[in-house]
């Protein structure tokens, strides 16, 4: 079983957590929480438990919490900005938001909307929410989005973080199967050094780093 970081590729990692479902390493290099490959689920059991998601663009309680992130994201773009949703999901809502807003949108999902022709493009922001808790490799997918910012484009995250090791035993976020990589504020600085660039973290949740 490798324990090797899925984030900056360490090996200076160890045991973070045990529960009946799978284990948990930590990295002592980047303090990223992982799960290591061996208790990822399929590419099919995957899928299918995200086709269990009820969002949806006519869904005013949805709206509202992704609302959260538009806010704030928002505020920091120009007139007529192009973006990118990475990591849709099967009710591609969030894009439409900023279309509203008067914004052109791309989206890209691996699982809904994989058209990987989004990548030969460049934008003024790009919005992940709820998506880097699910990535397998998540430097190769988050630096593939940061080389698709524009120059003082920003990159904008959404994702539950690791507080303690006490609090993650009890964490209604690490339930999910499909979470597979946990940060915490120590990890998204360590990206930001990896950038050289600054970062705002916001709202407990909210991350935004500008290009």
């Amino acid at each position: 079983m490798s324990n090797v970081c899925p984030l900056c590729n360490s090996g200076n990692t160890v045991p973070y957590h045990k529960d009946k479902f799978r284990s948990y390493c930590y990295c002592k290099k980047c303090k990223l929480v992982f799960v290591p490959e061996t208790y990822h689920l399929s590419r099919r059991e995957e899928k299918s438990r995200y086709e269990l998601h009820e969002n949806h663009p006519a869904d005013q309680g949805y709206r509202r919490f992704l609302k959260r992130f538009f806010d704030p994201m928002n505020k920091r773009l120009a007139d007529n900005s192009t973006g990118l949703d990475f990591g849709a999901g099967p009710g591609p809502t969030l894009h439409l938001m900023f279309e509203e807003a008067g914004h052109s949108m791309e989206i890209y999902d691996l699982f809904f909307a994989d058209d990987r022709s989004v990548f030969d493009k460049k934008y003024d922001f790009i919005c992940a929410t709820e998506v880097v808790e699910h990535l397998h490799q998540p430097m190769d997918e988050l630096n593939r989005l940061w080389k698709c910012l524009k120059p003082s484009g920003f990159l904008g995250l959404m994702t539950k973080m690791v507080r303690s090791k006490s609090a993650f035993k009890k964490w209604h976020y690490i339930r999910d199967e499909t979470h597979v990589s946990f940060f915490s504020k120590a990890t998204f600085r360590w990206l930001g050094k990896q950038w050289d660039t600054d970062l705002e973290i916001t709202g407990g949740d909210l991350i935004f780093f500008q290009k």
